[in-house]
């Protein structure tokens, strides 16, 4: 992901007025405008690499719930839940 920042007092008018239009106001000399652009490839999902170039390997603890079934996660949710819960009385 790459972020761009403009001040708006830097912009020439053509990039202004594009800008204005996608914003859809009129912008003031004392504002920023910050954009992220971000890549819509269909590859791997998942964190990127620490080198930026592919997907890192995902941690173990994100498999909590493999091998489990539908009802075996709402169960545990519903136990977490629960837990998190501190001001359950307590019999």
């Amino acid at each position: 992901m790459e972020t761009v920042v403009k001040n708006v007092r830097d912009l020439d008018q053509t990039d202004r007025s594009a800008l204005e239009r996608f914003v859809g106001y009129q912008l003031r000399e004392t504002q920023q405008v910050i954009g992220n652009v971000v890549n819509l490839d269909l590859g791997p999902a998942g964190p990127a690499s620490p080198d930026g170039k592919g997907v890192a390997e995902v941690p173990d603890w994100w498999k909590i719930y493999d091998g489990l079934s539908d009802k075996e996660v709402d169960e545990l949710d519903q136990a977490i839940r629960q837990r998190a819960d501190l001001t359950r009385h307590f019999e």
